[in-house]
């Protein structure tokens, strides 16, 4: 028997940047909201203390467990999917927050480009320039238009940082200073500049000061602990929803959260959502929250799989290049994280201290920034070089050659342990018709549901943007003394290795309901109440990092449901 609940203005799926965002906001303007999550309940204070590598790093402990619903993957139409059941090719959060909690820090704004990238390219270099099957499309919002939520977002998040030389023109400084310049990252920024570069200081919520935001929240000082990707915050120091928009939600009263609640259908009739259903994992009953709007911030994952579970939108279709629910998979996967990496026989760095988004980056080389006329690819990316802060168990870098094991192997280990630095390229992933998200036929979770299915090969465009990408990577690493350069190995395929985290499309942003999802609110076109938000919205990557972006789409997302309960409904403009 489905227990039924009152009835509430809004109901949102997931506790990361986008639901929390969403939920901060709406409880602020009055609104009745509901709160799900598939995970459990976490605060600051269960991370404290717990600097446990083999724990996080090793066994994924703040990952989703996948025997119980994971994805399958395949290349081609023609391949049958397998599933993913390892959590070092998936890594998806779970529990309050998501993946906001366990994320590195590194924030940057997307350029005006990225959202307007197919009429500014067909602008400059005219529509040949886009080959046949590459399905990018602009997003129906600009950089100007998105401008204020990047910047709302990032005093949420006290996020630390300088100015980009290259980047768009900002109504504010970053709330915060950057955080120190360690020596790699002098290193960097001397090596980058002599060749002409324009270095700068990686923006990051890993915060340089303590800090209350608007919302009076605090955060507090960085300690550099190196315990930041795949961990919890141990100092309440790397901006998260766990310790700004959930506090926020929470503190209006008007913000219900359910934890232990596992989404399994939006509930729909007469073309507009009713409300959700969604099971306590705790005690297998089922619930439905009924609701005037349902508001998916969950991963790109589930927010695609729940749409297409419970049969809202059109599903793409690549046969037909038809439908838009699953269209243009995108992200960033291992061919997008290539550089080269350098050893040192005469510096030494300490380079056991960190923090997640610590580094020197540049934007030379990001967008459109550079001439693509005689490229044989579109849109660039970033230039990182992090010290994340090495962890004794995963850190054994050694130079090509050297053997996996034995006495040279730990010779080679053990020298080199803080005498290794990596450039590398956030290289951008553009979309194409023949990616994209769909129903698994064969595969099902464990309430007999379908897994969903991943279609995603390379294409000419990721190998030749990856190996420019090397190229500079290793001319910096030679440039800054390194004795040794190993550039990486540019993958000839995708091989169901989807490291990196960054997963997005299906569910994307654009002017016309025939090639996109969503409006530019975040607003289903085929569903007016229901908004989906999250990376899921991108058309296509950027050459950066999507947490920004992703909660300035919160913002926006969350302006646009306030709006829609005001005026009593309709399509907003």
């Amino acid at each position: 028997m489905v227990i039924k609940h009152d009835k509430v203005d809004v109901v949102i799926v997931g506790t990361g940047w986008a639901g929390g965002v969403m939920a901060a906001e709406l409880g602020k303007a009055g609104k009745k909201v509901v709160i799900i999550e598939r995970g459990e309940f976490r605060e600051t204070q269960d991370y404290v203390g717990v600097k446990d590598e083999l724990r996080f790093t090793n066994r994924f402990d703040m990952m989703q467990n996948l025997s119980h619903e994971t994805i399958t993957s395949r290349n081609t139409l023609d391949e049958d999917a397998l599933p993913v059941r390892t959590q070092d090719e998936m890594m998806v959060g779970t529990d309050a927050g998501g993946g906001s909690v366990h994320w590195a820090g590194a924030t940057y704004r997307w350029l005006p480009y990225d959202f307007e990238i197919y009429s500014q390219t067909v602008e400059r270099y005219g529509k040949n320039k886009i080959p046949d099957g590459m399905t990018i499309q602009d997003w129906g919002i600009t950089y100007d238009e998105m401008e204020r939520y990047y910047d709302k977002w990032e005093k949420t998040a006290g996020t630390s940082g300088e100015e980009d030389p290259l980047g768009p023109p900002r109504t504010n400084d970053y709330p915060n200073p950057p955080l120190k310049a360690s020596p790699p990252i002098k290193l960097f920024n001397k090596a980058t500049k002599k060749l002409g570069y324009h270095p700068y200081q990686v923006a990051s919520c890993n915060v340089s000061q303590v800090y209350e935001n608007p919302d009076g929240e605090t955060l507090n000082q960085c300690q550099y602990c190196a315990f930041c990707t795949q961990y919890g915050c141990d100092f309440g120091a790397k901006s998260d929803p766990i310790v700004t928009v959930l506090p926020t939600a929470s503190k209006t009263g008007n913000v219900d959260f359910r934890y232990d609640a596992y989404a399994r259908r939006i509930l729909h009739k007469n073309g507009k959502a009713t409300g959700i259903l969604y099971v306590d994992t705790k005690t297998g009953e089922e619930h439905e929250q009924p609701a005037d709007v349902v508001a998916l911030g969950a991963f790109t994952f589930t927010n695609n799989r729940l749409l297409l579970l419970s049969e809202i939108g059109e599903p793409y279709d690549p046969k037909t290049r038809k439908g838009v629910i699953g269209r243009n998979f995108n992200g960033q996967f291992n061919i997008t994280f290539l550089g080269a990496r350098g050893f040192f026989e005469k510096e030494k760095f300490n380079l056991y201290m960190g923090a997640g988004a610590l580094g020197g980056t540049m934007s030379d080389f990001a967008g459109d920034n550079f001439d693509h006329k005689d490229l044989p690819f579109l849109h660039g990316g970033a230039i990182e070089l992090r010290q994340y802060g090495d962890g004794a168990i995963a850190s054994n870098h050694v130079p090509k050659g050297t053997p996996h094991w034995g006495k040279e192997f730990k010779k080679n280990s053990i020298h080199y342990a803080n005498r290794t630095l990596q450039v590398w390229y956030t290289s951008a992933n553009m979309a194409w018709w023949h990616n994209y998200m769909d129903l698994d036929p064969t595969y099902k979770d464990d309430f007999g549901d379908p897994l969903l299915r991943i279609t995603n090969k390379y294409t000419d465009q990721d190998r030749e943007i990856a190996k420019f990408g090397v190229e500079k990577c290793t001319e910096i690493m030679e440039e800054m003394g390194a004795d040794i350069v190993d550039p990486d190995d540019v993958p000839e395929e995708f091989d169901h290795i989807y490291q990196g985290g960054h997963y997005a499309g299906g569910v994307i942003m654009g002017s016309d309901p025939t090639t996109s999802a969503v409006n530019n609110y975040l607003q289903l076109w085929d569903m007016e109440n229901v908004f989906v938000v999250g990376a899921s919205a991108f058309p296509q990557f950027g050459g950066h990092h999507p947490t920004a972006t992703v909660g300035a789409l919160g913002y926006r997302a969350a302006e646009g449901i306030e709006k829609y309960l005001n005026e009593g409904g309709g399509m907003l403009a």
